[in-house]
């Protein structure tokens, strides 16, 4: 079963392919990921690499935790599982309306009488 890892501190140049073969010294990497912003597609300084076996993580999470790569101290350790967004918080209720019509509608009424 492929285990998950996380790996912090990544250089903002880092690429998916480097750290697939940085990993590669310690195992099997299925698969090799950098997250992105959304927006400006730069790197936010983090991904994920999933190893083959149990024993190759942790020889990962050996090999590389506190290991400078390409001049940053690497952060590598089981990755938690994602948290779900939202699902137990209370809906976000709509707001205040918008003030200024409401003032304006009251002095409306006002001067109709």
């Amino acid at each position: 079963m492929a285990v998950k890892l996380y790996v912090g501190n990544l250089s903002y140049k880092s690429t998916e392919e480097e750290l697939q073969r940085l990993f590669a010294q310690a195992g099997t990497v299925k698969s090799a990921s950098i997250i992105k912003d959304r927006d400006s597609g730069r790197s936010k300084g983090f991904g994920f690499i999933e190893m083959e076996t149990d024993s190759e993580a942790q020889a990962a999470i050996n090999m590389f935790n506190g290991k400078s790569f390409q001049d940053r101290a690497l952060t590598v350790n089981l990755a938690r599982p994602r948290e779900e967004r939202g699902g137990d918080r209370p809906p976000r209720s709509g707001g205040g309306g918008n003030r200024y019509d409401d003032r304006n509608r009251d002095r409306d009424r006002s001067s109709r009488y």
